[in-house]
């Protein structure tokens, strides 16, 4: 345990603190009622936080505050509430917190979700809108309808173990995207290197809000590694060196591959061979390094996850599945696969990938924003300083948006509505961040989800397995154990391919 003269200065510093900041604003937003210097530290779980966060909506509205220590938490649970601050007063709500724990100790500061509001961000999002802006999107499509071909012939020959397939699909699809990496198989050293650094983040680092003692009480990182209750270096230690070695490595690999002569093309190569882009920005490599490595979880835990949730829901309503099968073969018929030129003419696939994301909700919780200085909302105080969190859990369970939330129904987004209607229950304005800080890889998240989602429909019927022994239907029982993105433990599905035809077309799909 830390030393009791530490937490006692502490707690001064605390409340003194608190005293100031209440004395020089209006009233915070309402709340659970922390404790003497601790603040709602006890009701910050690790894992599925956003549960009790949507219970906190309900009961103290669409802004929450929390306090670890000086540190105040801001919940928005509304889309009103999130454009408001998020994207409307942008210009100081898209910093990110500079925290000691995962920023400093364990090397994550350069990543995306975690650099602050300036220069660097700036340039890292330039890379990316340069790469992956809607115009670009096209020239990626022979390489998604490549490796969706590969995942459904792999599903096909061991169904048991789609959890690999998908990690091999999703990881594999990132890594030839971002370095021109070809992944061989599930066990492949950078996929393995690649999992265990996204896990660490994840788990570890972001855990519980991504609030660690040190981030509240800075001091304690000049204390020495042996010292009682600063665990936490010797994690950092081992943790920052996981993170460094999963932004050089594959980097390396691409300018090793330019040299040799054997790179293929991808976001890293073009960018390294772009002289204008070179020109444009005195740290360009670093910042391409940390770009490319910060788009790993963001695009491949996404894609794991709404996949999870889509077999989920079909398990539960195969009704879903014959209809968009029926439209499927209406309009694209049985002798081809699915492509992006038919995506027009499937609005009932559509809505299935909208329904999806909102019944799923791939990151419950937005990562956390940080205000710039003091702000007043609704004649509410907002500290500078303050962690802001959209609740896209409670916004995507919202009744009076989406009634009946907790039911997976893709025909909500075919019924008539009026513009505003439309736009308001549009999960994309939500799943994928908000404001400044939205996903800049989104276009091309959004068109591998669907084309994965399309052939899929097109080829394999998903139920309920039974028990081989007794006949019996095997309900799916998960949980969720990744405080960041709301990935199922693995489940048990019966996958089968529609019939010989579709077989034959699996088997016939070409690959580079």
């Amino acid at each position: 345990m830390i030393d009791s003269t530490i937490i006692a200065l502490g707690a001064l510093v605390f409340a003194l603190f608190v005293w100031f900041r209440r004395s020089k604003g209006g009233p915070l937003p309402p709340g659970p009622k922390p404790m003497p210097f601790l603040g709602n530290i006890k009701d910050l779980t690790t894992k599925e936080l956003w549960l009790p966060a949507r219970e906190w909506a309900k009961q103290y509205g669409d802004v929450v505050h929390l306090n670890v220590g000086p540190i105040s938490l801001i919940f928005l649970n509304s889309p009103e509430a999130c454009f408001d601050l998020l994207d409307k007063r942008g210009s100081i709500y898209s910093d990110k917190p500079q925290l000691t724990m995962s920023g400093e100790l364990c090397g994550c500061k350069h990543m995306i979700a975690f650099t602050g509001y300036g220069e660097e961000s700036r340039q890292q999002r330039k890379l990316m809108n340069k790469a992956f802006g809607l115009p670009a999107i096209p020239e990626y499509y022979p390489l998604l309808s490549n490796s969706t071909n590969a995942f459904l012939q792999d599903i096909i020959l061991s169904p048991n173990e789609y959890l690999k397939h998908i990690r091999r699909y999703a990881g594999g699809l990132t890594l030839s995207v971002v370095y021109g990496y070809e992944a061989k198989s599930a066990n492949d050293p950078f996929l393995s290197l690649a999992e265990e650094s996204v896990s660490i983040l994840a788990n570890e680092i972001a855990s519980g809000g991504g609030v660690w003692l040190v981030d509240i009480f800075p001091f304690l990182k000049h204390l020495p590694t042996w010292f009682p209750g600063v665990g936490f270096k010797r994690k950092a230690i081992s943790w920052k060196a996981k993170m460094e070695e999963f932004a050089e490595k594959p980097f390396g690999f691409v300018k090793d591959s330019m040299n040799s002569g054997t790179s293929k093309p991808s976001f890293c190569s073009t960018l390294l061979e772009d002289e204008d882009a070179k020109a444009s920005d005195p740290n360009f490599e670093f910042n391409l390094k940390w770009t490319a490595n910060s788009m790993y979880s963001a695009s491949a835990d996404t894609t794991i996850t709404t996949f999870s949730h889509f077999l989920l829901a079909i398990m539960k309503h195969p009704e879903f599945l014959r209809r968009a099968q029926e439209e499927i073969d209406a309009v694209v018929g049985t002798d081809r696969l699915p492509t992006f030129s038919d995506r027009p003419a499937l609005p009932y696939v559509d809505a299935i990938m909208a329904e999806t994301w909102r019944w799923g909700v791939p990151v419950p919780l937005n990562l956390p924003h940080r205000l710039m200085e003091d702000d007043i909302y609704r004649e509410m105080y907002i500290p500078k300083g303050s962690l802001i969190f959209g609740n896209v859990w409670a916004i995507c369970r919202d009744e009076s948006i989406y009634p009946n939330p907790d039911t997976f129904n893709p025909e909500r987004f075919l019924e008539p509505a009026d513009e505003e209607t439309k736009r308001r229950r549009n999960p994309r304005r939500y799943v994928f961040g908000f404001g400044r800080r939205l996903c800049p890889g989104i276009n091309l998240v959004e068109s591998s989800i669907w084309l994965l989602l399309v052939r899929v429909i097109a080829t394999l019927n998903i139920s309920k397995p039974k028990d081989p022994v007794t006949g019996e239907t095997i309900e799916p029982d998960v949980t969720f154990e990744n405080p960041i993105f709301r990935i199922p433990s693995r489940f048990e599905c019966d996958i089968k391919p529609r019939s010989e035809q579709t077989l034959r077309l699996i088997g016939e799909s070409e690959l580079a």
